[in-house]
């Protein structure tokens, strides 16, 4: 049969129903599992395939499968490093028509996809489509190591990489691996010394645009996230995870050399400092170095002598919150570090281990003293 030229748009047709449906948006080829339609025959075809678990297109270079041929022929790209669709604007290059079609709004600003529940907006059908799986609390990707669900099946596959330990994303500066693109992209900015995202408010800026949404709930004062058990409020989510330990008494982030367990991540990381007697931070007055940050914040005071840590009883001030803390046990007559053997009660850990040597002078065999 001789190609039928279009006159809508010019294109060659051996069949005119097909290009008349894509320019009415008429979609009569219904898929009766899932009631998703198509303009095309061929595209119900295709998608038919899906239900059936059918992928009879394989890549000749690594043996993926697929559903459809233009899937395969997009998937060939990856090997060919062929990106035959260029944005006119800024250059940028794809592997797919649609994808270009998405940066395209970009560059408009253009946001034609709004979620009918909160009315946000989006450049692509997929982020609207991935968006709406938070008010429907749908996580239909789900590990089969751990059960933690996700929303984007991209999220579930960078979260199975910390299982397997991969890290294929390294940075071409430090070689500093990364499970994620994100990871990368951020840590980019630490060499660059870029701070692209700006608070409106304080002009702070931040390597990461999810920092800057979490540093600006200080300034609206927000804490969305309440603790179930005593109702403690905070700005973040990580927080209230953090905090909720305390109540669990859960420490699942344990030391491999002398299997010490902590609440957090960030815990573990200074106290592993110990074993390799690292100290990264250093204070550029008298070049003493410490394992934690804080330990220099701490530390700086003693130039400063600044001491942000008052009593409210007797106006004595303190360098360290926990200098304070100790302080008041002098007003409130509490002594929390009590004595198994005589009984003694003290105000300070350290001095109910000194109390304990005294016990162990008397009967080395009284009493085992543990950290």
């Amino acid at each position: 049969m001789k190609p039928v030229i279009f006159d809508v748009c010019g294109k060659a047709f051996r069949n005119l129903k097909s290009p008349l449906h894509t320019h009415t948006k008429e979609k009569p080829y219904g898929c009766e599992l899932c009631s998703k339609a198509f303009s095309d025959r061929s595209n119900l075809k295709s998608h038919l395939r899906s239900h059936k678990n059918e992928k009879p297109y394989v890549c000749e270079v690594c043996s993926k499968v697929f559903t459809a041929r233009s899937s395969l022929k997009t998937h060939l790209y990856i090997h060919t490093k062929e990106r035959p669709y260029v944005c006119e604007v800024c250059s940028k290059a794809f592997t797919q028509s649609g994808s270009l079609k998405s940066h395209l709004f970009l560059h408009s600003k253009e946001k034609p996809y709004s979620c009918e529940v909160c009315n946000k907006t989006f450049s692509r059908r997929s982020n609207l489509k991935t968006h709406l799986r938070i008010h429907a609390k749908a996580k239909p990707y789900v590990c089969e190591i751990c059960s933690k669900a996700f929303t984007q099946n991209g999220s579930l596959k960078s979260h199975l990489r910390i299982h397997t330990k991969e890290k294929p994303f390294v940075c071409e500066i430090c070689s500093k691996a990364f499970t994620g693109g994100s990871g990368l992209k951020t840590h980019l900015h630490i060499h660059a010394q870029e701070k692209p995202y700006v608070c409106e408010v304080c002009s702070e800026r931040f390597t990461h645009n999810s920092n800057l949404k979490s540093h600006l709930l200080i300034h609206l004062e927000e804490k969305p996230y309440t603790c179930e058990v005593c109702n403690a409020r905070f700005t973040y989510g990580h927080a209230l995870k953090r905090h909720l330990r305390t109540h669990t008494k859960e420490k699942p982030y344990a030391c491999e050399v002398c299997s010490k367990a902590f609440a957090t991540g960030c815990t573990l990381k200074s106290h592993l400092r110990i074993h390799t007697k690292e100290k990264p931070y250093s204070c550029d007055v008298c070049s003493k170095a410490f394992t934690q940050r804080n330990s220099l914040k701490c530390h700086l005071r003693t130039h400063t002598k600044e001491k942000p840590y008052a009593c409210d009883v007797c106006g004595k001030a303190f360098t360290r919150g926990s200098d304070l803390k100790r302080h008041l046990l002098i007003h409130t007559k509490e002594k929390p570090y009590a004595c198994e053997i005589g009984n003694k009660a003290l105000t300070e850990k350290s001095a109910l281990k000194t109390h304990l040597g005294i016990h162990q002078k008397e009967n080395p065999y009284a009493h085992e003293v543990c950290d």
